[in-house]
């Protein structure tokens, strides 16, 4: 099956009344409650919120990534017009094609048994490019992810590597099929500050280069105001708020989205105490 590339004024990704049921030994645990929303070409939308709020739920949902004995979906997630929910077999077909994930945390998502080159050319080889092109394929994803002497990087193995240099990897594996969508999962929260800065600018040039749009999930709402076009707040598997993202951040209406960015720490002036 071929899937069709969206129009400009095509959603990529399209979700509609998402409900996610987690069943336990004991009960039944509504874990998203009905959730929409749509992300454009070119459009970064994220979803916040504590942890236990449902949002990386949310995203392994879309994904089909949550185990099939375990969860329990409905309503409609729609990639290039498909429908994953109703199509299972459609969701396997687009991963890491169409729509790729990048992990939340770089140390442990890559194998520790296998080189860095090994693990990027079986995701180019998985997008279909045969065994003699992937590894200058290999050179070119981490060139465009901005890692120094790519082809040296290529026979090391993830614990030679700093943590912001494996995110990069992890984008370039993410980038191998040539997706319309990324769904980044936090992909910051395990890093410096610092480095934190240096993946966000990359994931924004990569898109306004690519026109690919991206699903963000954090916690963070200082990365939210710096990426998003809209924003998701959210709660015990609801949105609680939703709207362009100066608007949520900068007036939000909910209390519990001013509880939130109340809890971000602020800088005050600085003020000399005398000796």
């Amino acid at each position: 099956m071929v899937f069709p590339i969206p129009h400009d004024t095509t959603p990529i990704l399209e979700v509609t009344d998402l409900q996610v049921e987690l069943v336990t030994a004991d009960r039944v645990v509504r874990a998203v409650d009905g959730v929409s929303f749509r992300i454009g070409r070119g459009e970064t939308v994220t979803i916040i919120g504590e942890s236990g709020s449902g949002k990386s739920t949310t995203a392994m949902g879309v994904l089909q990534l949550l185990p099939e004995d375990l969860a329990v979906l409905s309503g409609s997630v729609k990639v290039g017009g498909v429908d994953l929910l109703v199509d299972r077999d459609a969701a396997r077909r687009i991963r890491g094609r169409m729509v790729s994930l990048i992990p939340q945390d770089p140390m442990t998502a890559l194998s520790p048994v296998h080189s860095v080159g090994k693990q990027l050319t079986g995701a180019i080889r998985l997008a279909g490019h045969p065994r003699s092109a992937a590894r200058a394929r290999a050179v070119e994803l981490l060139e465009a992810v901005r890692i120094p002497r790519p082809a040296e990087q290529l026979d090391k193995y993830p614990h030679q590597l700093s943590g912001g240099m494996l995110q990069r990897v992890l984008i370039a594996i993410a980038l191998a099929g040539h997706p319309v969508l990324l769904v980044a999962d936090e992909p910051t929260s395990a890093l410096d500050v610092t480095v934190q800065a240096g993946i966000l600018d990359l994931m924004l040039e990569l898109q306004e280069r690519t026109g690919i749009g991206i699903l963000m999930i954090t916690h963070d709402l200082g990365v939210a105001r710096l990426v998003s076009d809209r924003i998701h707040v959210m709660k015990d598997g609801r949105f609680v708020e939703s709207g362009e993202a100066e608007q949520v951040v900068d007036a939000p209406h909910e209390e519990y989205t001013k509880r939130l960015l109340a809890a971000v720490p602020q800088l005050g002036t600085f003020e000399e105490v005398p000796a």
